[in-house]
C-alpha cells in the first residue's frame, strides 16, 4: 500500500540490501539450496555440462525429469501447470508480489499446436480475471505464429496465398489473446523476439493497442532497450497514440539476445541493430522511463529490469512526481527466482511488483532453462551477486540465532 499522508520528498528510498525482507519467503534449507544452485549456475563448465547432459537425457526420454524438476525447474518455475503455478502465485503474494503466468512453450510451428497454445494463454487470462494474485498474463508471438512467417512478414516479403491465409490465422489468435483481455479487464503484455521478427509483431500489437487500450491500458508491448532503434520507436509510438487517442502499454527490458543478434549481423553483414556497449543500453533504458514517466496519461510502464539503479530510479520518479507508489499503471517486474532483494523490497515499500512465472511440462520448458542458465553466467556480476545476497542472508540468520 501507498505511504498515506507522506510528502514525496519525505518517503524513505528502499533499502535493496535489506536480505531479511528478501528472503523471508525462503527457509534455511531453500535458502542453502538456492545457494548451490547458484554456485552451478555460476560456474561456466558445469552450466555447459548441465545443459548437454540435461538435453541429451530429456531427448533420450532417460529418468532425469525429476532430478530437473527438483533443482533448476522448482526454483525458475511456477510448475507444469497452472494449478501447480497458483500455488505459487499465493506463496509470492505473501510478500506483496503478483504472479505473471508465463506459458514457456515455445518454437512451435504446428498450426495445432500454435492453437493449443493460444487455449493455453486464454486459459491464463480466465484465472487472471478471477484471481487479484495475478495483474498480467503474457504470450510469446512466436508461441503462436510460426517463427519464418513472422519473419517474411517483418522483411515485407510477398506472401502467397497460402501464406496469407496463414497470417490471417496469426492475427486472428492475437486478437482473440488480447480482445478476451480486454472482456475480463486483465491486463496482457506481448513479449518481444528477435529483431528480424519483430516489425511484424510491432504492427499487430500497435493495431490491438489502437483497438483495445481506449479507457485503460490492456495491451502492453515490449521494448528491448539493447537496440539503438528503441528509444526512437517509444516516441514514435507515444506520438501516434496521442494522435489515434489510445494509451500505449510498455513492458521495458534490456534484452534476451544480444550474442544472436550480433552474430547474425555479422554473418548477413548488416550494421548490428544492438548498442555497442552497456553504457549507451543502460542510458537508454533510463531514459526510456523518464519519457514514459513524462506521458503516464498515454502511457502505462513495466519496468522488466533485475537492474538496481533502474529500478530506484524509477522509484524515484514515482515519488518525485508525488504519485501513488501503487498507481495502476506504474509496475516493475523480474523473473522467479531471481532478484529477490529488488522485487521484495520494492513491494514491501509500497509499489507495484510481479515476478515472471513460467510454466509447462518440464521437457519442453528446457529451453527456457537453459536461457536463465546462459544468462545467470553471461551477465556481468549477476551470479555473484545472487551469491552474495544470499550468503549475507545466510550469515544474518546465524548471527540471529547466537
Amino acid at each position: 500500500m501507498q505511504e498515506q499522508g507522506i510528502a514525496p520528498s519525505n518517503r524513505v528510498v528502499p533499502d535493496l540490501s535489506d536480505t531479511r525482507t528478501a528472503f523471508a519467503q525462503y527457509s534455511d534449507q531453500g535458502l542453502l539450496r538456492a545457494y548451490w544452485l547458484f554456485r552451478v549456475v555460476g560456474n561456466p563448465l558445469l552450466n555447459s555440462l548441465g545443459k548437454w547432459m540435461s538435453t541429451i537425457a530429456l531427448t533420450l526420454r532417460l529418468p532425469v525429469k525429476w532430478v530437473v524438476r527438483a533443482t533448476i525447474f522448482d526454483h525458475f518455475c511456477g510448475g507444469e501447470t497452472i494449478d501447480e503455478s497458483m500455488d505459487r502465485a499465493f506463496w509470492l503474494n505473501k510478500g506483496g508480489i503478483g504472479t505473471i503466468l508465463d506459458h514457456s512453450v515455445e518454437g512451435q510451428d504446428d498450426e495445432d499446436e500454435l492453437d493449443a497454445t493460444k487455449e493455453e494463454v486464454l486459459r491464463t487470462v480466465r484465472i487472471a480475471a478471477e484471481h487479484a494474485e495475478v495483474p498480467f498474463c503474457v504470450f510469446k508471438p512466436s508461441g503462436i505464429s510460426r517463427t519464418q512467417l513472422l519473419a517474411d512478414v517483418s522483411a515485407g516479403k510477398p506472401l502467397k496465398e497460402k501464406e496469407k491465409a496463414e497470417w490471417q490465422r496469426v492475427e486472428a489468435r492475437m486478437d482473440a489473446l488480447c480482445g478476451a483481455a480486454h472482456d475480463a479487464g486483465v491486463r496482457i503484455l506481448v513479449d518481444a523476439e528477435e529483431s528480424w521478427l519483430q516489425p511484424a509483431i510491432d504492427g499487430l500489437v500497435e493495431r490491438m493497442m489502437a483497438r483495445y487500450n481506449r479507457e485503460r491500458p490492456i495491451v502492453f508491448n515490449t521494448a528491448q532497450l539493447y537496440r539503438h532503434d528503441r528509444l526512437a520507436f517509444i516516441r514514435t509510438c507515444h506520438e501516434k497514440a496521442v494522435k489515434e487517442g489510445y494509451i500505449v502499454g510498455w513492458k521495458l527490458v534490456r534484452g534476451a539476445y544480444m550474442e544472436k543478434e550480433r552474430d547474425r549481423a555479422e554473418d548477413k553483414g548488416y550494421p548490428s541493430p544492438i548498442h555497442a556497449d552497456k553504457a549507451a543500453v543502460d542510458r537508454d533504458y533510463d531514459e526510456a522511463l523518464r519519457f514514459c514517466m513524462q506521458h503516464l496519461d498515454r502511457t502505462a510502464i513495466v519496468a522488466g529490469t533485475h537492474n538496481e539503479e533502474s529500478s530506484l530510479l524509477l522509484a524515484r520518479l514515482i515519488d518525485e512526481q508525488g504519485l501513488p507508489r501503487d498507481h495502476e499503471r506504474l509496475w516493475f517486474a523480474q523473473l522467479l527466482g531471481m532478484s529477490d532483494h529488488i522485487s521484495y523490497n520494492l513491494a514491501a515499500a509500497g509499489y507495484n511488483v510481479a515476478k515472471y512465472v513460467p510454466y509447462g511440462p518440464v521437457r519442453e520448458v528446457l529451453p527456457y532453462l537453459i536461457r536463465r542458465a546462459e544468462e545467470n553466467t553471461s551477465v556481468a556480476g549477476q551470479t555473484s551477486r545472487e551469491l552474495r545476497l544470499i550468503t549475507a542472508e545466510r550469515e544474518r540468520r546465524r548471527k540471529e540465532r547466537r
